[in-house]
C-alpha cells in the first residue's frame, strides 16, 4: 500500500530537498528550479482554470460603503424578505427603516465617524440591523462572540476602544462588570426573543438602553456621513486567538464590498441577476465570525431572505427552515455539514448548494452531502485578514451551474484564487518561491487585504503581502491544497509532521467521525514531540474500535515518524466559537496533565 510522506527536509550536496505530501505524487527538486519558480506565480496559472467562463478581473471595483448594499436592496426589492427568524419575517424596506433608526440613535448617543461599537450577538435580526446601522452612523463594528468570558471581552473591547456595546440582555451583568475597565460609554441590550412572533414586553434595564425602545423612539433620519471606502474602517474583526492573543484586523468598506463581489456574483456571472431579490440563503454560521459576516453581506447584496438560527448547533431548526423555504445556498463549516447530513431523510434531494469554509473539509463529508442533497458541497478558503475569501472551488461551482463537465472534480482542494488576488508559495526555511507540487507558506494580496492589525496600518504585512500561516501546495492547474497550519505542525526529532494530513488520513477510517492530531512534548527528547490523536468515533463503532486498530491503520498509510504514539477516544472535542476543533486547547490540556503527573518538568 502506498504511504503518504508527511514532510521531511534534508541537506544533501548543499541542496535542500523537500518531500511534498500528496495523495497522488511526491516531488523532489533542487536549486535548478529557483529562477523559474520566482516568475511562476506572476503568470497566475490558475487563470486557465477559469475555463473562459469566469471573468479574469473585476477591476475597477466600486468604491461604496457597505451599507449601500442594504440601500440598494431596499430600493429595488422593498417587499422581498430580508430575514426570517423564529417564524417572523422582515422585508428589506423594514430592514432599512430599522437600520436607519439605529444609526440615528447611535449618533444621538455620541457615536461619530470612526468610533467603534462592539456587537455581542448571535445570528438574529438585531445583529444585521446593528451592523449596518453602526456603519450608516459612520462607526466601526467590533463583533465579539457571545460565548466569550469576561477577560476576553475586556481585552477585545478595551483594545478596540469601543465607546458602546450592543449585546444580549443575558450578557448585561458581565458587560457591567468590565465597563469601568474599558472606554465604554453606553450599553444597548436586546433579547433572543426580540423579532419573534412572541416578543416580550419591554422592561426597564438599569444601566442600559433597550434596542427595540431605541428603534421605537428615533426617526429613520441619520445624518449623512462622508465615507472614504478605501480608507475608512467598517469592521474591526478580532482573530480567533487559537494560536495566541486575538489581533484586531482592520477591514475597510472597500475590503468588504470588493470581497463580496469577488465570490458569488463573480462565480454566477450572467446568472447573478436571476438570484437577486428572489430566494433564500441558510445562514447558521455566526455573523461575529468573518466568514459568517461575509455571508450576511452577500445575502444582503443579493437581496436574499436570510434564514437565521440564533444557536449554530440547533440543527433541527436549520432543517425546519430549509424544508419550509428551500434555500439555494447554505453557508457553514465542516462540523455543521457533518451534523446536517446525519439527518439524511429530512434533506433528501433538497438541491441546496453547500459552501464550506473556516476549516478543512474532508472528502467523505463532501461526497455524502452530494449523495444526500443532489448538489455539490463546495469549499473555499479565507482569513480574517482577507475579508475573508481568497480561494474558491470553481470546478464544483461550475458543475452546480451546469457550465463545467461532470468529470471536472478536484478532491480536497480549496480551489483557485478569486479574481484580482495574487498568491505565491514560499519555502518555509529560505523564503524562496517554490514551483507547483512543493509545499510552502502561502502569501496573499488583493483588494480584500486588510489595512493592517489594529491600530497600525501595514502591521502584519510584508512588502504588501500577507503571510497566511498556512502551508499549502499548488498543482499544475493552479488549484491549491491546504497541508497544515504552520503552528499546528508537529516536530518529531527535527522532522515536521503535518497534523492536518494525519487527520485527513485517519478520517478515512469508517469508525472515525472527527479527529484532531497534535504534538505532545517528548520528555526523553527535549524540543521534540510525539504524535497524539483524539478521535470521536461514529455511533456504530463506539466502544468497539481500539487504539491498536487505529495505530495499525496509520502504520499502513503514514511514514513511521508520523504514526500516532497515543490515541484517545472522546465523546466530544473542544470547539472554538466558530465550531473549529480547538487544537491549542487540547495541547494545553495534555501539557498540564503531563506536568501534574510529573512526566514533564514545570
Amino acid at each position: 500500500m502506498k504511504k503518504f510522506t508527511v514532510y521531511s527536509t534534508q541537506h544533501q550536496d548543499s541542496k535542500l530537498y523537500i518531500k511534498s505530501i500528496s495523495t497522488s505524487f511526491i516531488i523532489q527538486k533542487g536549486d535548478g528550479m529557483k529562477e523559474e519558480s520566482k516568475r511562476y506565480y506572476d503568470k497566475k496559472p490558475w487563470l486557465k482554470s477559469y475555463e473562459d467562463v469566469f471573468e479574469e478581473s473585476l477591476e475597477p471595483y466600486s468604491e461604496i460603503p457597505v451599507f449601500k448594499f442594504s440601500d440598494d436592496s431596499a430600493e429595488k426589492y422593498p417587499e422581498q424578505k430580508a430575514c426570517t427568524y423564529s417564524n417572523k419575517e422582515m422585508t428589506y424596506k423594514e430592514f432599512k427603516d430599522h437600520r436607519d433608526r439605529v444609526a440615528t440613535a447611535l449618533f444621538d448617543l455620541g457615536i461619530k465617524k470612526g468610533d467603534r461599537v462592539a456587537t455581542i450577538l448571535p445570528n438574529f435580526p438585531p445583529f444585521a440591523i446593528a451592523d449596518h446601522g453602526i456603519l450608516r452612523a459612520g462607526g466601526v463594528d467590533v463583533p465579539c462572540s457571545p460565548l466569550h468570558k469576561a477577560d476576553t471581552l475586556e481585552y477585545e473591547i478595551g483594545t478596540s476602544g469601543a465607546k458602546g456595546v450592543i449585546c444580549l440582555d443575558e450578557s448585561l451583568e458581565l458587560i457591567k462588570s468590565i465597563k469601568d475597565k474599558t472606554s465604554l460609554e453606553f450599553i444597548v441590550v436586546t433579547s433572543v426573543k426580540d423579532y419573534t412572533e412572541n416578543e416580550p414586553e419591554l422592561k426597564e434595564t438599569p444601566g442600559a438602553y433597550q434596542f427595540r425602545d431605541l428603534i421605537a423612539k428615533y426617526e429613520p433620519k441619520p445624518p449623512n456621513v462622508e465615507i472614504d471606502p478605501k480608507e475608512d474602517l467598517a469592521l474591526l474583526q478580532f482573530t480567533g486567538g487559537t494560536t495566541g492573543l486575538p489581533k484586531g484586523v482592520m477591514l475597510t468598506h472597500f475590503n468588504i464590498t470588493s470581497n463580496v463581489l469577488q465570490v458569488m456574483p463573480w462565480l454566477m456571472g450572467k446568472f447573478s441577476d436571476q438570484f437577486k431579490g428572489d430566494g433564500a440563503m441558510m445562514l447558521a454560521l455566526p455573523f461575529f465570525h468573518v466568514y459568517g459576516h461575509w455571508a450576511m453581506n452577500t445575502a444582503i447584496y443579493f437581496a436574499q431572505n436570510m434564514l437565521l438560527v440564533s444557536d449554530a448547533r440547533d440543527y433541527d431548526e436549520s432543517v425546519r427552515l430549509i424544508k419550509k423555504y428551500e434555500p439555494w445556498l447554505q453557508i457553514g463549516v465542516p462540523t455543521q455539514f457533518m451534523k446536517m447530513i446525519s439527518k439524511e431523510k429530512d434533506l433528501a434531494n433538497v438541491k441546496m448548494l453547500g459552501a464550506s469554509g473556516s476549516a478543512a473539509l474532508h472528502s467523505k463529508i463532501a461526497k455524502k452531502y452530494e449523495e444526500v442533497t443532489g448538489t455539490p458541497l463546495t469549499e473555499g478558503y479565507g482569513l480574517s485578514e482577507t475579508s475573508p475569501v481568497t480561494h474558491y472551488d470553481v470546478g464544483s461551482m461550475g458543475r452546480y451551474l451546469g457550465i463545467f463537465d461532470e468529470d471536472i472534480v478536484k478532491v480536497a482542494t480549496i480551489g483557485v484564487p478569486v479574481p484580482d488576488t495574487d498568491v505565491k508559495v514560499v519555502n518555509l526555511e529560505t523564503g524562496e518561491e517554490v514551483p507547483p507540487g512543493e509545499t510552502g507558506e502561502m502569501y496573499i494580496k488583493g483588494p480584500q487585504l486588510m489595512k493592517g492589525y489594529w491600530p497600525t496600518p501595514g502591521k502584519g504585512l510584508v512588502d504588501g503581502w500577507l503571510p497566511s500561516g498556512d502551508v499549502v501546495r499548488m498543482d499544475e492547474d493552479g488549484y491549491f491544497y491546504i497541508v497544515d497550519r504552520t503552528k499546528d505542525m508537529i516536530n518529531v526529532s527535527g522532522i515536521k509532521v503535518y497534523s492536518q494530513v494525519v487527520d485527513e488520513i485517519i478520517e478515512g477510517h469508517p469508525a472515525v467521525d472527527i479527529s484532531a492530531t497534535i504534538g505532545v512534548p517528548d520528555p526523553k527528547r527535549p524540543g521534540s514531540e510525539r504524535v497524539k490523536i483524539f478521535i470521536i468515533p461514529n455511533d456504530d463503532y463506539k466502544g468497539k474500535i481500539t487504539e491498536e486498530e487505529i495505530i495499525n491503520y496509520c502504520r499502513e498509510r503514514l511514514e513511521p515518524y508520523a504514526v500516532p504514539k497515543f490515541v484517545e477516544f472522546r465523546d466530544n472535542l473542544p470547539l472554538t466559537p466558530t465550531l473549529k476543533v480547538w487544537k491549542r486547547k487540547l495541547k494545553e490540556e495534555e501539557i498540564r496533565k503531563m506536568k501534574e503527573a510529573g512526566i514533564l518538568e514545570e
